[in-house]
């Protein structure tokens, strides 16, 4: 039982990371992903967005629209409680921490409709995992997506202190920087298949 939790948990940080592997959730990485306190930041506060929304929506779709039969309605709750949550996030964050609040700016009202958020609520689904093993993945994936956004917060502050060519500079050399930061992560596909020999 932990073998197979841990390889969930492991495939959501670094096999099947949702941004470097899956591609989705772009619009934050790319455009939250200047300075490491913001990515940070952004991570963390999706990583609590899926959590919650994970914990939200299993039960939902699990004790109310499957007896119901009205299983086909679930992109649609699912977008609500998310939105839900990410209202409920906002509210904290500008309570608690309002410089953060100000320095993600119009990106934290996208976690909404960030595809990364709504694609965990969904797989966990397709997937058949159980209430812990949803969870699980959720704090996977929520963790990849902040590995992600750190480790290229990183790339991007380390190349403005070395300025590429006129030609490179803006969205170019980031996009550049984006794919060989994905390359990477496919060094991390034989970890399953080695835990599972």
């Amino acid at each position: 039982m932990y073998k197979e939790l841990i390889l969930i948990l492991m495939g959501g940080v670094l096999v099947n990371n949702y941004v470097l592997q899956q591609f989705l959730g772009i619009c934050p990485f790319l455009g939250v992903s200047k300075k490491i306190d913001q990515a940070s930041g952004m991570g963390i506060a999706v990583t609590f967005v899926m959590l919650f929304a994970t914990a939200a929506t299993w039960p939902i779709y699990t004790y109310l629209l499957v007896p119901l039969n009205i299983a086909y309605l679930q992109t649609i709750v699912f977008i609500l409680v998310i939105a839900t949550l990410v209202q409920f996030v906002e509210i904290i964050l500008k309570r608690f921490i309002p410089s953060l609040f100000k320095a993600l700016g119009v990106y934290l009202p996208l976690i909404t409709t960030n595809c990364a958020v709504l694609g965990v609520t969904l797989n966990n689904i397709t997937d058949g995992y159980n209430f812990i093993e949803a969870m699980i993945s959720s704090l996977g994936v929520g963790l990849g997506f902040l590995l992600a956004m750190v480790l290229f917060a990183g790339v991007r502050s380390k190349m403005s202190a070395n300025a590429p060519t006129k030609a490179f500079q803006g969205l170019p050399v980031t996009l550049i920087a984006a794919s060989i930061v994905a390359m990477s992560f496919y060094g991390f596909s034989g970890i399953v298949e080695n835990l599972l020999a």
